[in-house]
């Protein structure tokens, strides 16, 4: 099975501007591809994952990845899937972010030279001059067609600003530079960035005449991998001090009977023939292919030791004999303590287990918490020095999330 053959057999690739010379590009190692990271913050999530995984793939069949941080379109800020406008974020925010991001690719990416490439928009979009942007680019694009666009669709019935109308036209200016400066032949997106990629080859082929070679492949990051980002709860973070381990683990462990053999063949690295052996698996062994899916993409992230630690841990709460100590905790001092207590919504919070105390009472007035297994039955609820020496305390939230708080 050829490279290409394989993504679209893990069901990665939904739409692609001119099929058979892409998979030749990718099957002989010629592609020389980019996929964006907008920093919106200062860590990587899950519904990054996808891209991560598919530039490994890509790149273990020798083709080049360019990892493009937006520090210049994130400035403005993509309108894709949004019903209100993001946040402006400072440009001391913007580089912080784009730091973080550096340092989480490169657990996935092997970058140096003539290897893959990590590359900031910044660079050449803050030195734009905006009259020549119009004159060069601008002319390029027709509004009738922008309005068509996707991406504006959902932000139309609300306001689109002029701000945000720009942005498609700022990522396809990044796809004419990478190509001019860099070589780059090929851009990879979610389906959310369908228009705005048609936009970046179509701006080359205006440019630089209907021979230059820009390739457009769109993969299931919107609709499949997005999804993964985002949680009842919030974000999974790649992040170690956003979402731990365990958490992590824990993540892709409670993930849909439905969910586990797709997440296997797009996210992880196992041969499709292992894989297509569960295909039939139901009751408890679709369980243990949680658990591969689980071990298997924490061990990515995280690598091989924390991810036995985290096993550990969800062992010794849901099934019994494993390690203890593995399973998340907060250790309290003295200082937090007042008159020598301290109470259940201070608790949760300071175990982050609530944002505030105002959620952490609605959850306890809810039910939906309990401590050393018994449900703790008011939001006054408190708790001494003693009962939180030794082992402390096991609080339980909701169904599935466990944390460890001791003195």
């Amino acid at each position: 099975m050829t490279c290409y053959e394989e993504l679209k057999a893990r069901g990665l690739i939904a739409q692609v501007t001119n099929e058979k010379e892409i998979s030749q590009m990718i099957n002989e190692g010629k592609a020389v591809f980019y996929i964006g990271f907008d920093p919106t913050a200062d860590s990587l999530h899950v519904g990054h994952f996808m891209a991560l995984c598919l530039m490994k793939r890509l790149q273990m069949a020798g083709n080049r990845p360019i990892a493009l941080i937006g520090g210049g379109t994130g400035m403005i800020g993509d309108p894709s899937g949004r019903t209100d406008m993001r946040s402006m974020m400072t440009e001391e925010t913007i580089c912080h972010n784009c730091d973080c991001f550096k340092k989480q690719m490169e657990r996935f990416i092997e970058f140096g030279e003539g290897k893959a490439m990590m590359i900031n928009n910044a660079d050449w979009l803050m030195k734009l001059n905006y009259v020549e942007v119009l004159r060069e680019v601008g002319a390029c694009f027709s509004v009738n067609n922008m309005l068509r666009a996707e991406c504006y669709k959902q932000r139309m019935e609300k306001g689109l600003s002029f701000l945000e109308f720009n942005y498609m036209i700022m990522q396809s200016y990044d796809f004419y530079y990478l190509f001019r400066n860099y070589g780059c032949n090929m851009q990879f997106g979610g389906d959310d960035q369908w228009s705005n990629m048609l936009g970046g080859t179509e701006l080359i082929r205006r440019k630089l005449g209907k021979d230059a070679h820009a390739m457009t492949i769109t993969l299931l990051l919107n609709s499949e991998g997005k999804k993964m980002g985002k949680t009842a709860k919030g974000a999974v973070w790649l992040d170690p001090n956003k979402t731990s381990p365990y958490e992590f683990y824990q993540y892709w462990r409670n993930v849909g009977d439905s969910d586990v053999l797709k997440c296997l063949r797009m996210l992880t690295f196992l041969p499709l023939e292992q894989i297509d052996e569960m295909d039939n698996w139901t009751g408890s062994q679709l369980n243990t292919a949680k658990e591969i899916l689980a071990f298997e993409l924490t061990k990515l992230v995280h690598g091989e030791e924390e991810t036995v630690k985290a096993q550990e841990a969800a062992k010794a709460l849901f099934v019994g004999g494993g390690d203890m100590s593995n399973v998340p905790a907060t250790q309290l001092t003295a200082d937090d303590l007042t008159d020598g207590a301290i109470g259940v919504l201070d608790l949760m919070v300071k175990c982050k287990l609530a944002p505030s105390k105002k959620e952490a009472r609605r959850l306890v007035e809810q039910g939906g918490v309990e401590v050393n297994g018994g449900k703790v039955a008011a939001a006054t609820a408190s708790y001494t020095a003693g009962d939180l020496s030794g082992d402390g305390l096991m609080i339980k939230k909701g169904k599935k999330v466990y944390h460890r708080v001791y003195m």
